[in-house]
């Protein structure tokens, strides 16, 4: 009877051994398994017991045993022989190990005489590193190649690492040339300073791939060339062609649909290139509908191309890949999620900037005024509109609020550039309106900036109780630009000089009591 782990008194199976070992069914993976290893490489794998001994047992007696044989020395000769318990593997005739069906495993459709075949190559290898690890010369041999291909890989990545800067500023400056020359909707599809960053970070990483592809090969081949560690290598250098292969596979699966999504992209690009010259005659003055002028022209160039390049992206989208992915599919719902519980502000600030846009209720360089403020607008945009005051402030005010508020535009009725310039004063009712008329349109006449075509105008917009309110009307278009509340304060200056010089005082009267004479102005004037 054979005995897991014990030696044999003879090569041969005794004629005295049981017909059969108890009926066990195949192992399917998992369980109890046990695996015998030498010099780090796996031999055998037990998945059954033994005559009552455990898995582990038999791989820990069988392990013993094979360290034994080989301390032995001899030709070390592997056979095989069969018996009604299984397939017995035989070094220089000595038991060394026996496999029996219930070592199979089932669900990887191996075989008794597969999984034998195989330990006896695996125990043929182990004995040859085993001589091997004994021959000094070979363990010379072998720290001399690492030697040098410690070097190499040395040498190699010195080269990488000087190579990196002088050829990433090489192929920015190449992309620079070639992108200066790309636009979408009329403008840079990329900043070239960005584009430089981009350029030296990608060929960063790039050298930092090589370098770890470099190191990795160098472990591999250092690892091969010991006994010991040989078997480590071995998985190592198969891992890395699975995985290449792999990507491999992957890569040339996906060529298909990378084509469709590039016919969609091109057919994208064509028609946002066909649409550019009909914006380009719109913005040199021709060709201008009731929608779209010069001054929409370059918001509605970006509007059309991103919805042109979005839609493009949708329908390009199930061709790429990793697109019917769960992380991809949770990536897009995660982005929809934020979208719609916080574009709903954004959205509507969005929709408020289009709107003042194509009302044409804003434009830069008109004065306006907003809610409380009142200034030159600078900016458009998407979301906010900014103005400055002329005191040297900038108020950004959100669309939305632009659009739910009442806006005075004070350049509307003014040709060129320039904006309606206005003031009031109060004057008590025993100055003649008259005169008070004519003051004030000194005061105007004096004002640099302040056109004389078409006339400064005086409205008599109230009569209090008290005072009788006087509002002056002009039309200021410096030469050189300047802000609105600088010239008006000008004309502050003249208005109280001329009423001074006068002798007209600016004061608004409180009725107390009856004067002793009425306030009236003589009938002559």
């Amino acid at each position: 009877m054979f005995w897991c782990g014990a030696p044999l008194a003879q090569p041969a199976v005794p004629a005295s051994a049981p017909a059969s070992a108890p009926a066990t069914p195949p192992a399917g993976p998992g369980g109890d398994e046990a695996v015998v290893s030498l010099l780090n490489r796996p031999i055998a794998v037990f998945r059954a017991p033994f005559f009552g001994i455990a898995p582990a047992e038999r791989a820990r007696r069988t392990q013993r045993m094979l360290t034994e044989l080989l301390d032995r020395g001899g030709p070390g000769q592997v056979t095989v022989q069969q018996d009604p318990l299984g397939s017995v593997l035989l070094i220089d005739g000595t038991f060394a190990m026996v496999l029996t069906e219930q070592d199979v495993d089932a669900v990887r459709r191996e075989t008794l005489p597969g999984i034998t075949a195989a330990a006896e190559r695996s125990l043929a290898q182990v004995i040859s590193e085993t001589r091997e690890s004994r021959d000094r010369g070979r363990l010379l041999r072998a720290v001399a190649w690492s030697a040098l291909a410690t070097l190499a890989f040395g040498l190699a990545a010195w080269i990488v690492w000087r190579l990196r800067g002088r050829v990433a500023a090489r192929a920015a400056r190449l992309l620079a040339t070639r992108a200066a020359g790309v636009r979408v909707a009329g403008a840079p599809l990329v900043a070239l300073p960005r584009l430089r960053a981009v350029t030296h970070w990608a060929f960063g990483v790039v050298s930092w791939l090589l370098l770890a592809l470099f190191s990795y090969q160098w472990l591999v081949f250092v690892l091969t060339q010991f006994p010991v560690t040989r078997a480590w290598g071995e998985r190592l250098g198969h891992f890395l062609v699975g995985v290449a292969a792999q990507l491999g596979h992957g890569m040339l699966r996906a060529v298909p649909d990378l084509i469709v999504a590039a016919l969609i992209f091109l057919i994208a690009k064509l028609i946002v290139d066909a649409l550019g010259p009909i914006f380009d005659r719109v913005a040199q003055g021709g060709s201008a509908t009731r929608w779209l002028d010069r001054d929409t022209v370059g918001p509605t160039r970006r509007i059309v191309a991103v919805a042109i390049w979005l839609f493009a992206g949708v329908m390009a989208y199930p061709y790429l890949p990793g697109s019917d992915s769960d992380a991809f599919k949770g990536v897009s719902v995660l982005v929809g999620v934020m979208i719609t519980l916080g574009g709903s502000s954004l959205i509507g600030q969005g929709a408020s900037g289009l709107i003042l846009m194509y009302s044409r209720t804003l434009r830069v360089g008109e004065y306006v005024r907003i809610s409380d403020q009142e200034g030159t607008v600078t900016e458009l945009g998407a979301f906010t509109t900014k103005i400055r005051t002329g005191l040297g402030e900038e108020v950004t005010v959100p669309n939305a609020v632009v659009l739910g508020t009442t806006t005075k535009n004070y350049s509307r009725a003014v040709k060129g550039r320039g904006w309606v310039l206005d003031t009031t004063v109060t004057i008590g009712y025993d100055t003649p309106w008259r005169q008070v008329q004519s003051l004030l349109l000194a005061a105007a006449s004096r004002t640099d900036g302040i056109l004389a075509d078409p006339e400064p105008r005086v409205f008599q917009t109230a009569l209090s109780d008290f005072y009788v309110e006087y509002r002056l009307v002009t039309q200021a278009v410096p030469e050189l630009p300047r802000p609105r509340a600088e010239v008006l304060s000008v004309l502050h200056a003249h208005v109280l000089d001329v009423f001074a010089e006068a002798g007209v005082q600016i004061m608004s009267p409180h009725y107390l009591g009856d004067p002793a004479d009425a306030k009236v102005p003589p009938p002559a004037r």
